[in-house]
């Protein structure tokens, strides 16, 4: 079964409805075995293009990977990236602004990790967060250190989806090509989730009374999702929905996804000039020696 990506992107100008977009889809695989050589494949093409796109060097990609806690984000990160050279790949997670991050605009920090040209960056959470939590949260705008004038939660979320999408326009017109990646889960498949890792000691870590909490707000973070996916899905940086109640799916979907992003990236490995196949010829001379 052949992946269709644009089945899963939010074209500019979408209305998006999270009730409507499923959480799980029909397997792209047929068996666990299926799923393993399906991934090692498509990695094995994702670690040639990546090769190509560090040797071009003309640009940059960035993959923003958003969801809600257990939703599996890392485990797709993991896997769909583990055939990547780690010199031609960074990843990045962004938790709790520092004090220091605090003293600057929302998108300060995020913005000194992007990706070098030939590189893929990743972002495990993103400047995002400031119109999400932030905004299911309000009140941490008070520790932001922001004149009163701006706090008004009437403008300040438009502004920010303005900043964002100004930002993201400016990086596409110089080389950096973004994805974004919602991993829509469902509150059911979360509570699984949780239950495993409280069953399973080598999972324990991952769990903290914070993500019960959060659950409590579930319906205002799909508010918050809806209304940031409407405002900054664009045609040069569009937000994949990708059903993530079946892990495995997710990933391969992700993967897919950046596959085709990569076929459409216009590279091509340097050619060697004349003065240089000389250049070459004379030390195959020397080494001949």
């Amino acid at each position: 079964m052949k992946i269709k990506s644009n089945d899963f992107r939010v074209h500019e100008g979408d209305k998006v409805n999270l009730a409507k977009w499923p959480t799980q889809v029909k397997p792209v695989y047929k068996s666990k075995k299926k799923y393993h050589k399906f991934l090692r494949r498509n990695v094995k093409e994702l670690s040639v293009l990546q090769r190509l796109h560090y040797a071009s060097n003309r640009y940059s990609l960035l993959l923003i990977f958003q969801a809600m806690d257990a939703a599996g984000k890392d485990g797709a990160i993991r896997h769909v990236m583990s055939g990547v050279n780690p010199q031609g790949c960074q990843v990045f997670s962004f938790k709790h602004p520092s004090a220091t991050e605090l003293e600057h605009d929302f998108l300060w920090r995020t913005t000194r990790s992007l990706p070098e040209r030939g590189r893929i960056g990743i972002f495990n959470r993103s400047y995002y967060e400031e119109v999400l939590i932030v905004r299911v949260h309000p009140q941490i705008l008070r520790t932001q250190g922001l004149p009163d004038a701006l706090l008004n939660e009437d403008t300040v979320w438009k502004e920010r989806y303005r900043s964002i999408v100004d930002l993201e326009n400016h990086l596409h017109r110089n080389g950096t090509r973004i994805i974004k990646f919602f991993l829509h889960l469902s509150k059911d498949e979360q509570r699984k989730r949780f239950l495993d890792r409280l069953d399973e000691p080598d999972k324990n870590w991952k769990f903290s009374a914070a993500d019960l909490h959060e659950r409590k707000y579930w319906a205002h973070y799909m508010a918050a999702y809806e209304d940031c996916l409407n405002a900054t899905s664009t045609d040069h940086a569009p937000w994949h929905i990708i059903p993530a109640d079946d892990k495995k799916n997710a990933r391969l979907i992700v993967l897919q996804t950046i596959l085709d992003a990569f076929n459409e990236l216009d590279m091509a490995y340097p050619k060697t000039t004349a003065k240089r196949r000389k250049e070459l010829e004379s030390i195959r001379k020397q080494l001949a020696k």
